[in-house]
C-alpha cells in the first residue's frame, strides 16, 4: 500500500506545486491549465493501474497460500449476524443452520476442485523463478489490446530467454493461461460464495422475521381466544339474567292484559246496551225522516211533471217552424241553382261569340301575299344591319344595355343634407366639428320606415 500512495501523492504535489508556479508567472489561461490538469491526471491513473495488477497478483496468490484450516474456518464458519438472530421455534433454527452447512459444502467442494487444479499446474511449472518473473514482466509489458502481441512478446521472450525453445514457451503459455483462467474461476466462484452467503442470510433473516411475527400472532390469538372466553363467559351470565328478567316481565305483562280484558268486556257489554237504546231512537228518527222525504219527492214530481208537458208543447211549436224553415230553404236552394243554370248558359254563349268574333279577325289578318321565292332567299333588314350593310361608319350607339331605377340628380339635390354638405365644401368648412355636429341633425325629406331602423347601438 505505500508503494501504491507515495507515487501517486507525489506526482499530484508536483502537478500542484507546478501549477502554483504557472499561476505566478501568468504565462498560460486557466483552459490550458485545466488540459494540463487532466493530462496529469490521466499518467497517474495510468501508473496507478499498472501497480495494481501486481499487487493483485500478489494478493490472489496470498489467499491462495491459505492453509487448510483456514479456508475451512473461513468457510463453514456460521456468520455471526445468523448467530445473533432470535427465533421462537429452535427447530427452525437448526433447520437454518443445517441448510447454511449444506451450501458451505457444496462450495467447500468445488474450491477443493479448484484448488486441487491450480496445485497440479503449478507443480507442472519447470521453470526457474527468475525466468518466471522474466515472463510476467514481458507479458505485462504488452497490452492486450495491442495488435501481434503475441508474436512481439514470444519474440522478446526468446531474445530475454535463449536457453528455452519455442516450443517450450508456447507450452509454458498454455500452462500459464490454464493457470490464470483456473485462478479467475476461483475468483468468480468466491464471488458467487460471497453472493450466495448474502442472498441465504437476507433469505435466513426473512424467514426468521416471519418466524417472530408467527409466534406473536399466534400469542395475541391466544390472548385474544382467552379474553372472548372470558367476555362470553360474562355475556352468558348476563343472558341468564335477562332471561329470568323477561319471565317476571312477560308474567307481569299477562296479569295486566287479564285485567285490561276483564275492562274491554265491561266497556263492550255496557256499549252493546247503549248501541240498543241508540238503534230503538234511530229507527223512530228514520220513520220520520222518511216520511217527509216521501212528501217532498211526491211534490217534486208533481212540478216536473208539469213542466215536462210544457216542455213537450214548445217542441211541437219548435217542429212546426223547422218545417217552415225547411221548406224555405228548400226554395231558396232551388233559385240559386236556377240562376247557377242560367249563368253557365250565358257564359257558354258569350264563349260562343267570342270564337266567332276571332274567326272573323283571323279571316281580316290572313296571308294573302304572292309566292315569292326571291325575296324569301334574300337578306332582311335586320340581317343587313347586323352585317353592317348600308350603315354609316360614324353610327354610334347610345341606348343602354340595361334600364337602370336610381335616383335622378334632382332627386338627390333635393337632399336638405347634399345641399348643406355642398355648402360647407365651398366653404372650406366640412371638416370641421361644427359640420360633425351639424350634418346627423339633419333629417332626410322622407323619414325611413320603422321596420327598417336599427336598434344595435342603443343598447
Amino acid at each position: 500500500l505505500r508503494g501504491l500512495i507515495c507515487p501517486a501523492s507525489f506526482g499530484i504535489l508536483c502537478a500542484i506545486s507546478f501549477l502554483s508556479w504557472l499561476l505566478e508567472q501568468n504565462k498560460l489561461s486557466l483552459s490550458a491549465l485545466v488540459e494540463f490538469v487532466k493530462k496529469q491526471q490521466q499518467l497517474i491513473l495510468k501508473k496507478l493501474h499498472c501497480e495494481r495488477e501486481p499487487l493483485e497478483q500478489e494478493l490472489e496468490e496470498f489467499a491462495l497460500a491459505y492453509s487448510l484450516e483456514d479456508k475451512i474456518a473461513l468457510i463453514h464458519e456460521l456468520p455471526p449476524q445468523l448467530l445473533a438472530l432470535e427465533c421462537p421455534y429452535p427447530d427452525l433454527k437448526a433447520s437454518v443452520f443445517t441448510e447454511f452447512d449444506k451450501l458451505a459444502n457444496e462450495y467447500w467442494l468445488k474450491l477443493q476442485e479448484v484448488d486441487q487444479e491450480l496445485k497440479v499446474i503449478s507443480s507442472n511449472f519447470e521453470w526457474s523463478k527468475e525466468d518466471l518473473w522474466v515472463y510476467q514482466v514481458v507479458i505485462n509489458q504488452y497490452p492486450k489490446a495491442i495488435r501481434g502481441r503475441r508474436t512481439l512478446y514470444l519474440d522478446m521472450l526468446q531474445k530475454l530467454l535463449p536457453h528455452k525453445s519455442r516450443q517450450n514457451l508456447v507450452a509454458h503459455e498454455r500452462a500459464w493461461d490454464h493457470y490464470h483462467f483456473t485462478r479467475s474461476q476461483w475468483r468468480v466462484l468466491m464471488f458467487n460464495w460471497i453472493q450466495a452467503k448474502k442472498a441465504f442470510l437476507l433469505k435466513a433473516v426473512m424467514t426468521l422475521a416471519e418466524a417472530c411475527a408467527a409466534h406473536e400472532t399466534e400469542i395475541m390469538l391466544a390472548n385474544n381466544r382467552k379474553k372472548q372466553q372470558e367476555i362470553c363467559a360474562d355475556l352468558k351470565e348476563k343472558v341468564l339474567q335477562w332471561r329470568l328478567q323477561q319471565e317476571e316481565a312477560a308474567q307481569l305483562e299477562a296479569a295486566i292484559a287479564a285485567r285490561r280484558k276483564e275492562e274491554e268486556e265491561e266497556k263492550e257489554k255496557f256499549q252493546r246496551e247503549k248501541e240498543a237504546l241508540q238503534r230503538a231512537e234511530d229507527k223512530e228518527k228514520m220513520k220520520k225522516y222518511w216520511a217527509e222525504k216521501q212528501s217532498k219527492w211526491q211534490e217534486m214530481e208533481a212540478k216536473d211533471l208539469l213542466r215536462l208537458e210544457e216542455f213537450k208543447k214548445l217542441m211541437a211549436e219548435q217542429v212546426i217552424k223547422d218545417r217552415e224553415r225547411v221548406q224555405f230553404r228548400q226554395k231558396l236552394l232551388e233559385k240559386r241553382l236556377m240562376e247557377k243554370k242560367e249563368a253557365i248558359l250565358k257564359e257558354a254563349h258569350e264563349e260562343e261569340e267570342r270564337k266567332r268574333r276571332l274567326d272573323a279577325l283571323r279571316q281580316q289578318v290572313a296571308i294573302v301575299a304572292e309566292f315569292d321565292p326571291a325575296r324569301m332567299m334574300a337578306d332582311t333588314v335586320a340581317s343587313k344591319a347586323r352585317m353592317g350593310i348600308g350603315v354609316e361608319e360614324d353610327f354610334f350607339l347610345q341606348k343602354p344595355l340595361f334600364e337602370l331605377h336610381t335616383f335622378s340628380a334632382e332627386q338627390i339635390i333635393s337632399d336638405p343634407r347634399i345641399r348643406v354638405e355642398i355648402a360647407l365644401r365651398e366653404a372650406g368648412l366640412h371638416r370641421t366639428l361644427y359640420a360633425q355636429e351639424l350634418l346627423p341633425k339633419i333629417h332626410p325629406p322622407r323619414l325611413p320606415r320603422r321596420d327598417m331602423a336599427s336598434t344595435v347601438f342603443k343598447l
